[in-house]
């Protein structure tokens, strides 16, 4: 099967080049260092993110592109490598996404593979070594390099509330801004949590926060039905909406506003998440206002 560079996505394109100079085949560990230091140095603006994982960096993203594009046949079904099929390196071969910059890298770490390159990654990017089950192995007798992880590593957050929406952010850039934070728990405050974005249905949504340690928790009671958000076209549509939804919505809701307090009083430090970028067009201030209210100056929302 063969598919046309215009169903590419442009970090697609890059993504089967850096295969193809890599000479077609290269297993799962190794590729994704390598997609990873290649986005950290080989590109202005990198064309994947990633989060620091069981074996250091991982871009969650990329794995959904690596599915379409077997899909499509341009990757081999492999479970233990990253390999272009012949359509694949047919259609590698005529990208523009590959570059001198590209091949440089290439020749540059063409020789580093296995617990070298994990290591490398770790030395110069720490943050990506906090979650790592094996750092204590690659970086046997490297004590500086293991002071570096320890360094960077978050503490647990004090126990709280914070609010987080997804608008304009990658699953990555998402869960790295809610690990830095020190959040335990994510809150989700959506009636219904599909989104058309990748990574914030549920349980994409849930699988990622389980691997980075987030607990995730759904409480749709606490959503606004999608019919009453057609048709906001300024603040003043979106603060009518909110008075009406802390009118009639809240009060209905003590259970699960008791829920979240308790959270909180565990030592939880909770992140309400929903889509919009900014608290005040989300109701999931409103959610704040009244935990707030409920827990008065043992409580002081943060919106990241």
């Amino acid at each position: 099967m063969k598919m046309k560079k215009s169903y590419l996505f442009n970090r697609q394109k890059r993504l089967i080049a850096l295969l193809h100079e890599l000479g077609g085949k290269v297993g799962n560990l190794d590729f994704q260092k390598l997609l990873f230091l290649y986005c950290q140095e080989g590109e202005a603006e990198p064309s994947y993110e990633f989060i620091p994982y069981r074996f250091g960096a991982f871009s969650f993203t990329s794995y959904a592109d690596r599915r379409k594009l077997i899909e499509r046949g341009l990757l081999e079904d492999d479970d233990d490598a990253w390999e272009l099929t012949a359509a694949g390196h047919q259609v590698a071969a005529n990208l523009e996404s590959r570059s001198e910059d590209m091949t440089g890298f290439v020749k540059q770490y063409r020789h580093l593979r296995g617990n070298a390159l994990i290591a490398d990654t770790y030395r110069r990017y720490p943050w990506y070594g906090i979650r790592s089950r094996i750092a204590e192995k690659v970086l046997r007798g490297d004590a500086k390099a293991k002071k570096k992880i320890e360094t960077v590593r978050p503490a647990k957050g004090a126990s709280g509330l914070v609010t987080l929406g997804y608008e304009g952010r990658t699953l990555e850039a998402y869960l790295n801004i809610l690990l830095k934070d020190g959040v335990t728990l994510l809150c989700d405050v959506r009636r219904n949590a599909l989104s058309r974005k990748y990574g914030f249905s549920k349980r994409t949504l849930a699988k990622g926060c389980e691997g980075v340690g987030i607990r995730y928790k759904h409480l749709p009671q606490l959503g606004i039905d999608s019919s009453l958000r057609k048709n906001l076209s300024d603040q003043d549509s979106y603060d009518r909406l909110f008075a009406q939804y802390e009118r009639e919505v809240l009060p209905r809701q003590t259970e699960a506003l008791d829920v979240i307090a308790d959270w909180v009083g565990q030592g939880e430090r909770v992140a309400l998440t929903c889509y919009e970028h900014l608290p005040g067009q989300c109701h999931r201030h409103c959610v704040s206002d009244a935990l707030e209210q409920r827990l008065g100056s043992r409580l002081a929302t943060a919106h990241l």
